[in-house]
């Protein structure tokens, strides 16, 4: 289902989504040797590894928790959704801060041959290290969840015809963000015990956009001919019918 053109129905009441609120602390992380090593050079990642990649607080297909629900109108299902997954997702990150360093992470990678730039104003394409990167991200979609003109609040207050455009930026960007945690960061994540958590949250957010048609295919998989990072656990979990049905 695509959102994109779509006329609004009656404005309904927002309400949380299955995500929650995760149960983590930024205190309960141990120092960044702690976690498990993710193996040498050419290993496979643990976050494809079981039962790591498997691990998951929702069983069954993603689908059934993203379908838009009766009389709901879908700019608001997005609309409320998108604000669950980046509150979730920057909370896990505010966790992971102290391990993700200039140093660390001097670029912000998704994968071993996978690396994003940032487009700045003149439209120019710079490298970033990760957490300049991804400070980059959470502070520029916290402006637009701030601002009614793109995420309306009052309900005589219509959404703008950018909305859709935005949102699938948003996404993008929140992709990103989750891609380089899992090749970077999924030790530590492991440390925390927090891999059903991640998982879930991540798997909920691959669902939702495919289901709107926001994920667009070679945002996740890199080289076509060769998909990698997180392209490879949206393979697995779509070859286990978590994902699509």
């Amino acid at each position: 289902m695509s959102f994109f053109g779509r006329n609004r129905a009656p404005r309904a009441k927002r309400s949380p989504t299955p995500t929650g609120n995760l149960p983590l602390r930024k205190d309960s992380m141990g120092p960044p040797s702690d976690p498990p090593s993710p193996g040498g050079a050419g290993a496979k990642p643990l976050y494809l590894s079981s039962p790591f990649a498997d691990a998951a607080l929702v069983k069954g297909n993603f689908k059934t928790i993203v379908m838009l629900p009766k009389y709901v109108d879908i700019m608001e299902w997005v609309a409320v959704n998108m604000f669950d997954f980046y509150t979730n997702l920057n909370e896990f990150y505010g966790v992971l801060t102290e391990c993700c360093t200039q140093h660390s992470c001097p670029m912000m990678s998704g994968g071993p041959s996978l690396n994003y730039t940032w487009t700045s104003q003149g439209g120019k394409q710079v490298a970033l290290s990760a957490p300049t990167y991804i400070d980059s991200v959470m502070s520029s979609i916290q402006n637009l969840l701030e601002d009614e003109n793109v995420f309306p609040t009052k309900s005589n207050q219509a959404f703008h015809p950018s909305f859709p455009a935005t949102i699938k930026h948003v996404y993008r960007q929140l992709l990103r963000v989750f891609a380089h945690l899992y090749h970077a960061h999924f030790p530590q994540i492991l440390h925390l015990r927090a891999e059903p958590h991640f998982n879930s949250l991540f798997a909920h957010f691959l669902a939702f956009g495919r289901e709107y048609e926001l994920l667009e295919v070679k945002d996740i998989r890199g080289d076509s001919n060769a998909p990698v990072g997180v392209g490879l656990l949206w393979e697995r979990w779509k070859d286990s019918g978590i994902l699509e049905s």
